[in-house]
């Protein structure tokens, strides 16, 4: 079983459960909808706009991304062991979550858009940190769900250990999408743009090498 027939696999029970889909549409919908009516009329300045965006976004992911390994039954865990390598399975599991990730991300910047306004001036430099930033949530939670599967308290473990990685990618996007709502364009966010490839490479490197030991225990 390679790292695509995961994907494949993923894919095919999140859309069998249309339930699931529809209740992170509506919590990434209701989370815009509060923040605009509590801002009303007086409007929101262009940093709330990327805070709440990005925190949007956050939360939206570990709601989504916590239940990888954490709500995976015993049985499915002793049919991995069998069927595919440790590294083809967190190479799946990544893929997956980056991609339901950037379309959370990219889904959300449509309802940000409809009920706050868009006040991005460099888009093409806004959807790649989007794309990036929702790829290095997705990493680093999914490494850090199959960590915190092996103990009691996986979802406490969870919010401990992903704080430091999801901060600092977390604080890398706001200023990301700062820059493009002045229209400062590539050069002046390249710097970040680096730094969160440079976080998505470690994050992706230590998952295929860590999660070895981790299936094993």
């Amino acid at each position: 079983m390679s790292w695509l027939t995961i994907v494949k696999k993923e894919l095919t029970l999140e859309l069998r459960k249309k339930s699931v889909i529809a209740s992170l549409v509506l919590y990434l919908f209701s989370i815009v909808f509060i923040v605009s009516l509590s801002f009303g009329q007086a409007g929101i300045s262009p940093v709330a706009w990327a805070a709440l965006f990005w925190i949007s976004l956050l939360f939206t992911a570990i709601s989504t991304i916590a239940k990888s390994f954490i709500g995976e039954r015993r049985g499915v865990f002793i049919y991995y062991y069998y069927t595919v390598s440790p590294g083809q399975l967190i190479m799946g599991k990544l893929a997956y979550h980056a991609l339901l990730s950037c379309l959370l991300g990219l889904g959300g910047y449509g309802l940000f858009v409809l009920f706050l306004g868009d006040p991005i001036r460099d888009h093409t430099v806004f959807l790649t940190a989007v794309v990036l930033g929702s790829v290095g949530f997705a990493g680093a939670l999914t490494l850090i769900s199959s960590i915190a599967a092996k103990t009691t308290n996986g979802s406490v473990l969870m919010a401990v250990l992903s704080f430091p990685l999801v901060v600092s990618i977390l604080l890398m996007a706001v200023k990301l999408t700062k820059n493009c709502m002045d229209g400062l364009g590539w050069a002046a966010s390249s710097d970040e743009l680096v730094i969160v490839v440079a976080i998505n490479s470690l994050v992706t490197a230590l998952s295929y090498l860590l999660f070895p030991y981790i299936w094993r225990s």
